[in-house]
């Protein structure tokens, strides 16, 4: 069983930074994943990409993000990184950890709580 394991979430005031982190644990020899990302969801809403970043690096970002938040990862260590910097009280939410495994198996981690005060 592999899981994803994130870190990092925190209450910071509005301008502030965090780091976020996800790594897999578990039964994860000869587990490489194709495509890693970080979707968030906020009360009400529906859960939504913040970013996405493939094994060769490759990067996408949602527009309400760009410019601010930095996704990045470490293939052989299967981690994925957020920078969320300039955090606004819309960033709150609950940030999920996503990633898909070369087999097209997809994993979810439990999330970590970032709220931003104004």
């Amino acid at each position: 069983q592999v899981q994803l394991v994130e870190s990092g979430g925190g209450l910071v005031q509005a301008g502030g930074s965090l780091r976020l982190s996800c790594a897999a644990s578990g039964m994860v020899f000869g587990i490489r994943f194709k495509t890693m990302a970080w979707y968030r969801q906020a009360p009400g809403k529906q859960r939504e990409l913040v970013a996405d970043i493939t094994s060769g690096g490759g990067t996408n970002y949602a527009m309400s993000v760009k410019g601010r938040f930095t996704i990045s990862g470490d293939n052989a260590k299967n981690t994925v990184y957020l920078q969320l910097n300039s955090l606004k009280p819309e960033d709150t939410a609950n940030y999920y950890c996503y990633a898909r495994s070369t087999w097209e198996v997809d994993y979810w981690g439990k999330g970590t709580q970032v709220t931003v005060s104004s």
